[in-house]
């Protein structure tokens, strides 16, 4: 058996090096660090709740170096078919690996949830500009909110929380209760959790913005911080209150991606940068935002 590649920094002769080269400069993270690529990151996890489908990946170099909020470019096979990778914000971290959590949606995401342990990936990252924290944010409370799929990241960003000694407490809405299938995870943590179905099977019967302005209204004090991921509408929503009570929010935005690493200008949206607003590749410079930046589109859920 020939010897698994390792992870590494990608070389000058990789062809995704060379579709990263900006003149004479290469392309890094926010931080400074080279993005890597996995070729063999081994599956060693799979769960499966229907469409909903949660893989663990060892990678110990992007599992060293993930922070909340960023994302994985994932290959879903050797084929031509589909081209392209498809993006994942990082679930969770343990250790030497990163977990996707993502919905069965398409041919992507459909070939990717039929791998088994043992099988491994093509992955790139960690990719983007993840979720930040302010230093008199210790032991204050703030308010995750996720709808739907946007619970992805905030599960990783609950437990950096945590282990900075920031208490979160978690929104986490869906249609109905079998949308909602992370929540015992959350629950196993102990974490502070508050839930909404659509159509009352669980929690709060309506949208999860109503129940994050019902705890808004009835808490004694307002959160340090909002962090917000889910379908525009909610987030918008979510945006609208946090303004409207000067509360601090950042929102991970979801886009379709062509690349990843900012050579397509496939997944731009308005941002506000200075007076000016700019069409601005979510994948380099997000997909984290302060809501104050985010030019809102579509009408309110």
């Amino acid at each position: 058996m020939s010897k698994p590649m390792r992870p590494t920094a990608l070389p000058e002769n990789s062809p995704i090096f060379l579709l990263l080269k900006r003149g004479d400069s290469d392309i890094f993270l926010a931080d400074s660090r080279p993005m890597l690529r996995d070729p063999t990151a081994l599956i060693t996890k799979k769960e499966r709740w229907k469409d909903y489908q949660l893989l663990g990946l060892k990678s110990p170099q992007i599992a060293e170096q993930a922070q909340p909020g960023q994302f994985l470019m994932v290959r879903v096979n050797d084929q031509s078919n589909p081209l392209l990778r498809r993006p994942f914000s990082i679930h969770a971290r343990e250790r030497d690996t990163v977990e996707i959590f993502f919905f069965r949606t398409g041919v992507g995401t459909t070939i990717l949830a039929d791998k088994k342990e043992g099988e491994t990936l093509d992955v790139l990252g960690p990719l983007g500009k993840g979720f930040t924290f302010r230093k008199n944010l210790k032991k204050k409370t703030v308010f995750l909110v996720g709808g739907g799929r946007g619970i992805a990241p905030l599960y990783f960003l609950a437990q950096e929380l945590r282990a900075r000694e920031i208490k979160p407490r978690i929104f986490y809405g869906g249609k109905t209760e079998s949308d909602l299938p992370v929540l015992e995870k959350f629950h196993r943590q102990g974490f502070d959790l508050f839930v909404s179905t659509d159509d009352g099977s669980l929690g709060f019967k309506g949208l999860v913005s109503g129940l994050f302005q019902k705890e808004l209204l009835r808490s004694p004090s307002q959160p340090a911080q909002v962090y917000a991921c889910g379908p525009e509408p909610m987030m918008k929503a979510i945006a609208s209150l946090a303004v409207a009570r000067r509360i601090p929010a950042q929102f991970s935005l979801e886009s379709i991606m062509g690349c990843g690493i900012g050579a397509c200008w496939g997944c731009v949206k308005r941002i506000r940068k200075g007076a000016q607003a700019e069409w601005t590749k979510i994948c380099e410079e997000g997909p984290v935002f302060s809501g104050a930046r985010i030019i809102w589109e579509g009408k309110d859920p």
